[in-house]
């Protein structure tokens, strides 16, 4: 299943669908403004809210961000991080609240790259697939994975690359 995320929605106190191929509301991204740290609500149609996304603060610095943590029901489903022994700068680990990891790699920034667990394909992320200027999709291949799960990895990992290329590429000369 395919579910369509349009990238100039991602701002804070933002809200946005996202929808499957057939234009029908999947899920709803709640920006939360008014907040010290940064806080999004992936909620269904019905307005229940089914993961939380919430930056982590490094060290308790305002402004630089170590991870994002996942959270549904109020406990932390997963962590994410950039894979700092990995040579590929787009590259990050989600590390599941009972132990397993996912693996996240390819162009980030471009919105071309998968996630995988052990090596088999669960979501491929793309813009190929789409016209339309300023989305991309998040194919979610294997039939029993969250899709909730896929999309919300998805955002994160986006919005954290995406930072660190605003952050660290001007001070080091690079992007991604």
């Amino acid at each position: 299943m395919k579910y369509l995320v349009r990238d100039k929605m991602l701002a804070i106190g933002d809200d946005y669908w996202i929808e499957d191929e057939d234009g029908r509301h999947v899920f709803l991204v709640d920006g939360k403004a008014l907040r010290l740290r940064d806080t999004l609500e992936l909620e269904d149609p019905a307005g229940r809210v089914l993961i939380t996304l919430r930056e982590r603060l490094f060290g308790g610095f305002p402004g630089v961000r170590d991870a994002m943590t996942l959270e549904r029901d109020g406990k932390r489903l997963a962590v994410i991080r950039r894979k700092r022994l990995s040579l590929l700068r787009n590259h990050f680990r989600v590390t599941m609240s009972e132990g397993t990891e996912l693996d996240v790699s390819g162009r980030i920034l471009d919105r071309e790259f998968k996630v995988e667990y052990e090596g088999e394909l669960l979501a491929l992320i793309s813009r190929q697939w789409y016209r339309i200027r300023e989305t991309y999709a998040v194919d979610v291949v294997r039939e029993e994975a969250d899709a909730a799960l896929m999309v919300a990895v998805a955002v994160c990992v986006i919005r954290m690359a995406e930072r660190e290329r605003d952050g660290e590429g001007e001070r080091e000369g690079g992007g991604d």
